[in-house]
């Protein structure tokens, strides 16, 4: 899959083999979250708020797999990383006949949790991905990565989405400390790239993000909560 160039609004529109938004899944997540909206907005912010908070986010238990890539598989196990997140809100956008596209960019993440920083042996998070809605002629950025329960715990501001502006990381937490930095912008893509995705992991994260590997153990929800809770015992100290 080669990055997007000069397409057509319809190729936005239409299912792949990822974001296969004419499954039954993905047509069931639609035609649930955007119940009651009537205008294009309506529909997306329903459909952003529907993928931040019904998917959870979790970077462990990431299938590599080409088919666990598929926005109907990722709604059917309920949790994701960013990419998966991010697809699942661009086939859900298609379904609802909001024309969407994947987006990617490296960030540096000030607020992991030290047990994935470690794993990872870096805050650089490579190939992060989020959704891009065209809404009013323009397209918008849209990152439903980090669910409100997750961003409790991280005491970092839910992000909002009010389908006139772009709704990515903030720079800082509610305490003014970094949060989220971009660093590299790889681009628009009509479907995932996956093969992409899988040589940037293989390159930057080693033998733990291995093609195929599947569940590692992590609770990340938990792991924040208990970082935070150091943090605010270190600060009293």
């Amino acid at each position: 899959m080669e990055k997007v160039d000069g397409p057509t609004i319809a190729e936005f529109l239409q299912p792949t083999e990822f974001i296969d938004s004419d499954s039954s899944e993905v047509v069931t997540f639609t035609d649930q979250a955007i119940e009651g909206a009537s205008s294009q907005k309506e529909k997306a912010i329903k459909l952003y708020n529907a993928v931040r908070d019904e998917i959870q986010y979790d970077p462990y238990r990431i299938d590599f797999t080409p088919e666990a890539f598929r926005a109907s598989v990722i709604i059917g196990k309920g949790y994701g990383y960013c990419v998966a997140k991010a697809i699942v809100l661009a086939a859900a956008g298609r379904a609802a006949g909001i024309p969407s596209r994947l987006r990617f960019a490296d960030v540096r993440n000030h607020l992991t949790t030290e047990r994935l920083r470690q794993i990872m042996k870096t805050d650089l998070f490579i190939y992060h991905g989020y959704t891009e809605f065209m809404l009013n002629g323009r397209w918008l950025k849209v990152t439903p990565t980090f669910n409100r329960s997750l961003c409790e715990r991280f005491h970092v501001k839910p992000l909002d989405f009010d389908g006139e502006n772009d709704a990515i990381f903030h720079p800082y937490d509610v305490d003014g400390r970094r949060h989220m930095e971009y660093v590299t912008d790889h681009g628009a893509f009509a479907d995932v790239p996956y093969d992409k995705i899988i040589e940037m992991f293989e390159t930057h994260y080693g033998g733990y993000f291995q093609k195929g590997k599947k569940d590692a153990v992590g609770d990340f929800e938990g792991e924040a909560e208990n970082d935070r809770r150091s943090v605010r015992l270190r600060e009293k100290i």
